[in-house]
């Protein structure tokens, strides 16, 4: 082994472990009896398994948790399938103002989420929808700048001449964008899926500002109320709080373990086109 791969993997090792600390610190001081949560062993003295079991009778977790996938995954189809449709629009048809439409479609990006947060809840609460779970996943239905971007940079790679031939046979818009496109460009919307998944996923803000109901919370939203009852305003109990945070935490590592080839296909390839 040369030296520069051996610094290569020493490299990589430290930077695995400097990632990775956190997570097993995390999923150490959930397992620990209280006066032991903070006591920075990675191996508990004594293992209290009952934190997992104490939380399900402390909170709704179980709806909190279907939440999170009823709205984390329609807002990521929503804004896959929306921008997916805009980004194949973009890469296929050749209009005049097509390059001045697209730059304004990415000017969109440098609006802080802040300069809108008020007009869209007014527009929400306007139509009595302000303190439901649609506003958390119904605005990406008209797609996301930065998914339209990424994938119209896929759509623009594909063959333009499979179009053509298609439509020589006859098929129409729509068959070009789904028996075409979007099998050719599968790990472009996996990708986007997974992004969006995640954000939706992990969002605290959007459900701090219109869910009431504790019942209609999310799990980052159950945790922000967890960490107000038993965290350091409340009663001290930072196990069961720790214990809210991996079970928020490993949905999420589960869903990249499983779409991971298609994940890495997808950033590689788009790598290589930019």
């Amino acid at each position: 082994m040369t030296a520069r791969r051996l610094l290569r993997w020493v490299t990589l090792t430290a930077a695995t472990v400097l990632f990775l600390y956190p997570f097993v610190w995390l999923l150490s001081a959930s397992v620990k009896p209280r006066p032991q949560v903070f006591d920075n062993a990675l191996i508990p003295r004594n293992w209290a398994w009952g934190n997992y079991v104490e939380i399900w009778h402390a909170a709704p977790v179980a709806a909190w948790f279907l939440n999170s996938v009823v709205v984390s995954v329609t807002a990521a189809a929503a804004v896959t399938l929306t921008s997916s449709l805009v980004a194949f629009g973009f890469a296929y048809f050749r209009f005049p103002g097509r390059t001045a439409l697209f730059g304004l479609v990415l000017a969109t990006m440098m609006l802080p989420a802040a300069v809108t947060m008020i007009p869209v809840y007014l527009i929400w609460n306007s139509v009595g929808l302000a303190h439901t779970q649609v506003p958390l996943w119904a605005g990406n239905l008209f797609g996301s700048a930065f998914y339209i971007f990424l994938l119209r940079q896929f759509f623009l790679g594909l063959p333009r001449e499979v179009f053509e031939a298609a439509r020589v046979d006859g098929a129409n818009h729509w068959t070009l964008f789904w028996r075409i496109a979007v099998p050719l460009c599968r790990p472009a919307l996996i990708v986007s899926f997974v992004f969006e998944l995640k954000a939706s996923w992990s969002d605290l803000l959007k459900p701090l500002i219109y869910l009431r109901d504790p019942a209609l919370y999310t799990l980052p939203r159950g945790l922000k109320a967890l960490s107000d009852q038993f965290g350091q305003a409340g009663e001290q109990r930072w196990e069961i709080v720790l214990a809210g945070s991996v079970i928020t935490t490993v949905p999420l590592l589960i869903v990249f373990f499983l779409a991971q080839r298609h994940f890495l296909a997808g950033i590689t390839t788009d790598s290589r086109r930019g």
